[in-house]
């Protein structure tokens, strides 16, 4: 594969050209996500706990073509290799043993790449927001300790407990590792800093923030160039705060069983052209009890298919009409446009028995719908995000509590509960016509959802609030509480596996479902 950029400079047309190179991509299922392993080095364990390193290389440090040599302009004599496969093979093995036999003791993980050991530990401490100490007397480095921090051979990090420390090396023992070439380098601390000590003396002191920084600081300057530079600058200036303590779950609920139904009520799985979260959704709501019918917007359009059979309706994420229209605008028009489909809607959303649910592009459509929704007259129309790029990311939400969010089908029982989310938009920014149309929507209690920090307030900084909402406003609902339109994918968490991120103890309680799953239960 070769590769090649032009681009003008003035007057004088230039090119850049990649040499010839072989590029070979590998993939391989996946059996349980669960048992995946991270980079982040955690401090809510009980006890204490010990990195350890695993040296694939048998000691060499070569630094040929290393991060560090290219830093001073050099390329070195010798590169990495592979010294024997069959301790590369070992050390696979030993890792497949442990997430079969004992999932839960490496804690954290990181390869030996790019950068070398101190690279890999660096990393780490961003990843948890924490400290480490370092000794490298156990690797018996000579009196040079830079090749030891910096070569990029083959190896490993893991975090394990210290009382762990026996059964970690029987199992990669007992696999063909060696274990002369294990070893105990260091512990985890709170205190944000990173230190690395050699021969009994402190070699180097730095703060995990202002290492993060510099480790960040060229994509940074790329992002206040390309997207919005304010926005890049908040999270940037997130670095530093160490009050910052990312995602967390504060559930005011508990999963309980669900009931024993006599009958199914028909939801309609809303789409049209370019909708995508329409298969998750179904999923949520037959497993709660209904039966989920697949619905496309043509079928309404032309008059096949009527809402008056249906309890519920949900309006699904996507791109409708590639958003060319406006985010949601292209699909409510075609409802808007058609006397057939306008009268469906309007008397679908009048009627008490019913309710219905919008998602992200769904949200959109409904927004401008508002017009057929009773008590949605408050609503705002979404923008496109602050940052001035698409947003995929994890989020942390609350649920607001007012009386329409108590009377809500869909949330009165996650009342107050702060917990994350999947989001995914280009634009989900919640724009009102004045103040006083944002005001009236809150004094009626009608924001059910907004973002919050890692303090559990809401926030309007970048990226907490990926799309730059006035006082965090994501999701909004009618006075009712039948009718919620979010701009977050609760649907694409509703498994508890399909989370990013989720404490241990939610694992034994929520039996293989996650917490947004209630939504969809009612």
């Amino acid at each position: 594969m070769s590769m090649s950029m032009k681009w003008r400079e003035g007057e004088e047309q230039k090119e850049v050209s990649s040499p010839l190179s072989l590029i070979i991509t590998a993939f391989a299922p996946v059996k349980d996500v669960r048992t995946t392993w991270t980079p982040q080095l955690r401090k809510d364990i009980d006890k204490p706990t010990s990195l350890v390193f695993f040296d694939l290389a048998k000691g060499k440090e070569r630094l040929g073509g290393s991060a560090l040599a290219q830093v001073f302009k050099e390329i070195g004599s010798e590169a990495p290799d592979v010294e024997n496969p069959a301790v590369l093979k070992a050390f696979f093995q030993g890792c497949q043993q442990i997430k079969a036999s004992d999932p839960d003791l490496v804690l954290a993980y990181h390869d030996r790449s790019d950068g070398g050991l101190f690279t890999t530990i660096a990393e780490m401490c961003f990843a948890g927001r924490v400290g480490a100490e370092i000794s490298l007397d156990a690797l018996h480095s000579d009196s040079n300790p830079i090749p030891t921090l910096f070569n990029e051979e083959l190896g490993a990090v893991v975090q394990v407990r210290q009382s762990h420390l026996p059964r970690l090396m029987t199992v990669y023992s007992n696999a063909g590792f060696p274990s002369t070439s294990i070893h105990v380098i260091g512990r985890v601390t709170d205190e944000q800093t990173i230190t690395i000590n050699h021969k009994g003396n402190t070699l180097y002191v730095g703060e995990r923030a202002g290492l993060q920084k510099i480790w960040a600081e060229t994509s940074f300057r790329m992002q206040s160039l390309r997207d919005n530079p304010i926005a890049a600058q908040e999270e940037f200036d997130l670095i530093q705060d160490n009050s910052h303590t990312g995602l967390f779950y504060d559930l005011k609920y508990s999963n309980t069983p669900l009931p024993l139904y006599t009958s199914r009520p028909k939801v309609a799985i809303l789409r049209e052209q370019g909708v995508n979260g329409h298969v998750e959704m179904a999923w949520a709501f037959t497993e709660a009890g209904f039966d989920a019918i697949d619905v496309h917007m043509s079928d309404i359009l032309s008059g096949n298919v009527s809402l008056v059979d249906f309890r519920g309706l949900v309006a699904c994420g996507g791109f409708s009409y590639g958003d060319v229209l406006g985010a949601g605008k292209g699909w409510a028009n075609s409802a808007l446009l058609n006397d057939t489909a306008r009268q469906e809607f309007k008397e679908f959303f009048a009627r008490e028995t019913t309710f219905a649910l919008g998602v992200c592009n769904g949200c959109q459509f409904l927004s401008h719908l508002r017009e057929l929704i009773p008590g949605a007259e408050d609503w705002p129309e979404f923008k496109p995000n602050r940052s001035e790029r698409f947003e995929g990311r994890v989020s942390m939400v609350e649920i607001v509590e007012s009386e329409a969010t108590k009377a809500s089908v869909f949330l009165s029982d996650m009342v107050g509960s702060k917990l994350p989310v999947a989001v995914a938009h280009g634009e989900g920014r919640a724009s009102f016509m004045s103040d006083s149309q944002q005001k009236a929507l809150e004094s009626k209690g009608l924001v059910a959802i907004r973002y919050v920090d890692s303090n559990g307030l809401p926030t309007e900084l970048y990226p907490l609030n990926p799309n730059g909402s006035p006082a965090g406003i994501n999701g909004v609902q009618t006075p009712n509480g039948r009718i919620l339109a979010l701009m977050p994918h609760p649907e694409r968490v509703a498994a508890l596996e399909s989370n990013s991120w989720y404490p241990d103890n939610l694992v034994g309680t929520w039996k293989g479902v996650g917490p947004w799953f209630r939504l969809s239960r009612m």
